[in-house]
């Protein structure tokens, strides 16, 4: 089973067309087209019935104190927790891709809608809902994919690994309004394989992504 695209590279930056903050010089960030990357697949298991694809961040900042603060760094040292970007269950194997812009386009003030989806998919709920929880302008569900947008003074640089799951039923055994975690535990047991493709991005300078 392989996950590709015809414009990521694995281990490589992810062009910043499809992230949700760019670099700026005289801001740090600035929101940006924040477009679903095209994906491909191929050599699915032949009892493949359905596939689920998530986006995750395993290097967020557990602690926010530094964060996004001028004069000031987020240590390397800083326990680092999980980021969802995109939850996307009840995807069908064939046509095996996803097209860029095919799921998101721009960014939505208080989150693009769901969990309902193109071709029939549905989609939970990523973690901008939480970072935005304290912002009147932003705050809402975040249903769908919202690219990166890791802070601007991070030391380290940002991993994005897209997983695409293989599964035995054609419904993920999800109901109403799911994050990423809530689908990781209902898929245990019905996976038939799985294939990622990491890709890396920094807002920070003096980071090479």
């Amino acid at each position: 089973m392989k996950l590709t695209s015809p414009v990521l590279r694995d281990q490589q930056p992810i062009p910043a067309e499809f992230a949700f903050g760019v670099a700026d010089p005289q801001q740090h960030v600035v929101l940006g087209s924040n477009t679903n990357p095209p994906l491909q697949w191929s050599d699915l298991p032949p009892e493949t019935r359905s596939l689920v694809l998530i986006c995750h961040d395993p290097d967020v900042p557990t602690q926010a104190d530094d964060v996004n603060q001028e004069g000031r760094e987020v240590p390397a040292s800083l326990p680092r927790t999980d980021f969802h970007h995109w939850i996307l269950v009840d995807l069908l194997p064939e046509p095996a891709q996803i097209l860029a812009g095919e799921f998101s386009e721009g960014i939505a003030p208080g989150g693009k809608p769901g969990p309902d989806g193109p071709r029939g998919t549905r989609q939970g709920i990523n973690n901008y809902r939480e970072w935005f929880a304290s912002d009147p302008a932003m705050a809402g569900r975040y249903f769908g994919y919202d690219g990166p947008c890791p802070p601007w003074n991070d030391s380290i640089v940002h991993h994005y690994i897209f997983t695409l799951y293989a599964l035995d039923v054609e419904r993920c055994p999800v109901e109403g309004e799911f994050t990423g975690p809530d689908v990781l535990d209902a898929i245990a047991g019905h996976v038939l394989d799985q294939a990622s493709l990491t890709v890396t991005y920094s807002l920070n300078p003096a980071v090479p992504a």
